[in-house]
């Protein structure tokens, strides 16, 4: 990512994990000469939040540029350095060597825990699309690209995660003097970026084979580097969601759902959790029917029930009826029993959430969905929505108009063109009518695609969260995504390609991440109703591609069980949750019980700038939106302060007269008046 760093920042404050590492851009600039408090760079967690806030939060162009000190740095780093200074680092160093020593220091690359330096290369061009050639030093880590010109005033400094890189590929570069060589690195969040380099430079580091190895490491037979992090935070994200007290909170078991361990080694269904809510009459031996029909053996299981009506969101795949209609006896019973679970109701939906030619394709093919002569008392709805591939072609469109230049003369068509916010627009809606059959209707549904793990988890998730005002908190969100998402198996590294070089692979899609956008809109157009604001979506949808933690790894339960993820990786709830202030929203009203009804309508719907055009500096607000909502919470809460306060001193007036009443009746007490 593109920023500046000024010469001289303001002081760190304080100390643990909720320290601020950065503060705002004017406070930056206007910091004089005040140096950064060198333990709270040196802090794990003070690097994290400032590295974090540097790549998320594009509109600050200030930022601390104090380096780490040497006893912070990595063994393997020091190493490199000495190599590349030429000099042993006993030898006392004259003053030409401090200079070019205080030189290479300030051009160092900050450091996580557990993160070492790989490669480093001096006079590397940075071929910058706004600013035109940058010449600085390039740093490939195990976990990042780093180059930093201290040429410039402030620094200009480009930190790119690994995680991101979709492509490298070299390039010839004929119009940069010496260097001659170059590569062309192509992202996954909406950049591309253009190094050049001299050939003999290329040759002696080897920084395209460092950049590839790294960036791809499961490819070449490395691990991801979540399981090299050894950041340490006071809270841990990995507790965060308990299927059972989640359930518990929903008024699970009781009479007509159970909470099933028929999963818990996961030869039920491999891509199921291990705890699954089903209908309490359903035998065992029903249920493994009922999975021999459904594709990949994923049952209809329960999401979401309503604390009054008892209607239900159950999720599934779709049933293997095939070309010759056939048909399941305990497949047809268990959605009928689904069914009179709700006593509000005489009625199932089920939503398929494909197109219907698409599912008459799926049955030519052995799959298919539930027909009505077959399921007597369900109604089917296809709600028509494009397969992975149509949103993968799309968002490459999208990503055509916005980076690196945007023709603001055909800006609204060409936005038009990519279909992007259309398809996030049927999400919405179809998402609106799951909710209101649920609310209005009282009627239970049925949600599937063809697997049950890409658009049955935007569906099940978004409707989940118009319907409960619990998933609209910071922590209620976050089991939403690890329930609806990661529990329930979508195949998050097949979607995104964690660390496979195999970028034209057809499974990948940005499946999360229009879910993210639509839970954006949503937050546009509800603005006090999520507890959580944009910052946090954007760094949800970073560290869907770093791979700095292990939230988003693997592709189901089992598979992250095996890799020991919940041990071996930290939580991205860990960082978020130790720093709450950061990502919250200061308009935030607890409007429990309330159903929010999106408008799915284009004219109600906008791209988001501030994720997908972030990178461009012309695209950016003059002044950062993030630190005016640090500010109007901190005015919030100093102000609840104040009514608070008010209200105990009225309290203790109010008992104060009281008790002068009952022991003196003669006498009158004077009112006591309090206003906020």
């Amino acid at each position: 990512m593109e920023r500046a760093a000024a010469a001289a920042g303001p002081a760190v404050e304080g100390g643990g994990v909720n320290r601020r590492a950065v503060r705002a851009a004017s406070a930056a600039a206007g910091a004089g000469s005040r140096q950064p408090s060198t333990e709270a760079l040196d802090s794990p967690t003070g690097s994290h939040v400032e590295w974090c806030k540097q790549l998320i939060a594009a509109t600050i162009s200030s930022q601390i540029s104090g380096s780490v000190p040497s006893e912070g740095m990595s063994r393997d780093y020091r190493e490199i350095q000495d190599g590349h200074n030429g000099y042993h680092s006993e030898a006392e160093p004259d003053q030409a060597l401090r200079d070019g020593n205080k030189l290479a220091q300030m051009e160092e690359a900050p450091l996580f825990p557990g993160e070492s330096i790989k490669v480093i290369a001096k006079d590397v061009m940075y071929i910058c699309p706004f600013m035109g050639a940058v010449s600085g030093t390039l740093t490939v880590t195990d976990f990042r690209m780093y180059i930093k010109s201290v040429e410039r005033d402030p620094p200009f400094v480009v930190d790119v995660p690994l995680g991101v890189i979709s492509r490298v590929e070299k390039i010839g570069v004929q119009s940069h003097g010496d260097n001659s060589c170059g590569i062309e690195i192509v992202c996954k969040d909406m950049r591309n970026l253009r190094l050049a380099y001299k050939q003999e430079e290329q040759n002696r580091l080897e920084i395209f084979e460092n950049l590839v190895t790294r960036a791809f490491p499961v490819s070449n037979g490395l691990p991801l580097f979540a399981f090299s992090y050894k950041e340490k935070f006071a809270v841990n994200g990995w507790k965060v969601y308990d299927p059972i007290v989640e359930y518990k909170r929903q008024g699970l078991p009781n009479e007509s759902w159970k909470i099933s361990k028929i999963n818990s080694t996961y030869e039920l269904c491999d891509t199921y959790p291990a705890i699954l809510v089903v209908p309490t009459s359903v035998k065992d031996d029903d249920l493994s029917k009922v999975a021999a029909f459904r594709a990949k053996g994923r049952v209809p299981v329960l999401s979401w029930i309503h604390p009054e009506s008892q209607a239900t969101i159950t999720r599934c795949s779709q049933p293997s009826v095939g070309p010759n209609d056939k048909r399941c006896k305990e497949d047809e019973k268990y959605l009928q029993t689904i069914m009179d679970a709700n006593a509000q109701s005489h009625k199932l939906i089920i939503f398929d959430a494909r197109q219907n030619s698409v599912a008459d394709t799926n049955k030519a093919k052995g799959g298919g969905y539930e027909s009505e002569s077959a399921y007597p008392n369900a109604e089917l709805v296809f709600l028509e929505i494009h397969n992975i591939h149509v949103m993968r072609e799309s968002l490459r469109k999208l990503k055509e108009i916005v980076y690196p230049t945007i023709d603001e003369t055909r800006w609204l068509s060409n936005v038009d063109s990519t279909h992007w916010l259309e398809y996030i627009r049927m999400l919405l809606a179809g998402a609106v009518r799951i909710a209101d059959k649920i609310e209005s209707g009282k009627t239970s549904v049925v949600v599937h695609c063809s697997d049950g793990w890409d658009r049955t988890a935007q569906l099940t998730a978004l409707a989940m969260l118009m319907l409960d005002s619990y998933y609209r908190t910071i922590k209620g969100f976050e089991v939403l995504i690890e329930k609806e998402w990661i529990s329930f198996g979508h195949r998050f590294a097949m979607r995104v390609g964690h660390g496979d070089d195999d970028h034209a692979d057809a499974d990948r899609s940005p499946i999360f991440l229009q879910f993210i956008d639509c839970v954006w809109q949503m937050t546009k157009q509800f603005p006090a109703a999520f507890e959580f604001n944009e910052l946090f979506l954007i760094t949800i949808l970073d560290h869907l591609y770093s791979c700095l933690f292990g939230t988003f790894l693997c592709n189901c339960e089992k598979e992250r069980l095996k890799e020991e993820v919940s041990t071996k990786t930290v939580s991205l709830w860990s960082y978020i949750n130790s720093q709450l202030d950061e990502f919250t929203n200061p308009f935030y009203v607890n409007y429990e019980n309330h159903v929010l009804y999106p408008v799915a309508s284009l004219n109600h719907l906008e791209l988001w700038v501030n994720y997908y055009v972030r990178w461009n500096p012309r695209m950016r607000p003059q002044v950062p939106i993030h630190q005016n909502l640090k500010e109007l919470l901190a005015i919030r809460t100093e102000l609840q302060k104040k009514v608070e306060d008010l209200q105990r001193e009225a309290a203790t007036r109010s008992i104060s007269s009281s008790s002068d009443r009952g022991s003196s009746p003669s006498h009158s007490a004077t009112p006591v008046h309090t206003s906020v």
